[in-house]
């Protein structure tokens, strides 16, 4: 039988018999009680009510495992049958822990959602497969149970998560969102649109020719975003303060510099010296005060204060831009 499973492929799943249903379900078990008790550690320090909820998915795993485990001493002794998921053809494969460091709460606990789905669906045609009474009746209970088990999983996060702990877990996510994309990329937009405007209306008014000032916009706004996502994804690799991922963070850093740039860069395609600086003006105008509205509701800075610090300074270097193209 070992031979089998050492060559190379995988075994339909219509083909293993009642010892090797147990073992493959035993091995399951275990590997999901391992997923459910590793995303308890990984979210407990973040996430501790949500961490008990994946502690008893994990103790409920156990007894599962346990049961399995006494049918199968009873009725093929105590050599389980080296056979796991991946041996077996069509049969949902975990993904691996390691990759939890990139998943969100709210993704854990689908995944999760999807392993209790995958669980029921196994134990039903695992039934159906065996005459073995025995076999049949435990793996139709399993069954039973692991379509049960997503209520049980609810029951155990209506008491474990009430409204306060779920608003201080909303309230992580939020904190983690500011640090990670918000505050990056909010830097960058302030350093896209306030930096590029001394030079592109400076080009504007100096030229008068509006390709040639688009040009100069273009440069400004690709390189500052070049610059400023790699200057942030060099600042911090996260492990510290927690700010997440650089790559991601340098990311939302060099995308919004280039958008702030090229927001008021793009309307000098318009051929019409007047009608583009007009819309330009315009478009400065809504990119200053969109960047005091995030200031004000993600970095909870007073709405006028961010004004005065955005608009005011946004318009300085605009008045400077202009009063440098017509010297």
């Amino acid at each position: 039988m070992l031979n089998r499973f050492l060559e190379p492929g995988k075994r339909e799943f219509s083909s293993l018999n009642a010892a090797e249903i147990l073992s493959l379900a035993i091995a399951a078990e275990e590997e999901d009680g391992r997923i459910y008790a590793a995303y308890a550690d990984r979210i407990r320090e973040t996430y501790p009510a949500s961490a008990k909820v994946f502690d008893g998915m994990a103790e409920e795993e156990d007894v599962h495992r346990k049961r399995l485990l006494a049918l199968y001493k009873i009725r093929f002794g105590d050599k389980l049958v080296p056979i796991r998921r991946e041996h077996v053809r069509g049969f949902l494969t975990r993904k691996p822990v390691w990759l939890m460091q990139e998943l969100s709460i709210e993704t854990i606990r689908q995944q999760v959602w999807e392993m209790e789905e995958s669980a029921w669906r196994f134990y039903t045609e695992a039934a159906k497969q065996t005459d073995d009474v025995e076999v049949r009746k435990l793996l139709g209970d399993l069954a039973m149970q692991e379509r049960k088990h997503k209520h049980e999983a609810d029951m155990l996060e209506r008491k474990h998560l009430g409204d306060e702990e779920k608003d201080a877990e909303q309230d992580e996510q939020h904190r983690q969102f500011v640090l990670t994309y918000v505050q990056p990329g909010l830097a960058g937009l302030m350093d896209g649109s306030v930096s590029t405007l001394a030079p592109i209306f400076a080009a504007a008014f100096a030229t008068g020719s509006t390709w040639e000032t688009f040009l100069v916009g273009l440069a400004a706004s690709v390189g500052a975003g070049i610059s400023m996502g790699f200057t942030e994804a060099a600042s911090d690799d996260g492990k510290l303060t927690g700010r997440g991922s650089p790559v991601k963070r340098g990311f939302a850093a060099g995308i919004m510099t280039a958008v702030g740039g090229l927001g008021h860069a793009m309307p000098y395609l318009i051929p019409d010296f007047w009608t583009a600086t007009s819309i330009a003006i315009a478009v400065v105008f809504i990119e200053l005060w969109a960047i005091a509205f995030i200031q004000n509701k993600y970095m909870s800075t007073p709405f006028w204060r961010a004004v005065l610090q955005v608009v005011l300074g946004g318009s300085l270097v605009f008045a400077a831009g202009i009063l440098i193209g017509n010297a």
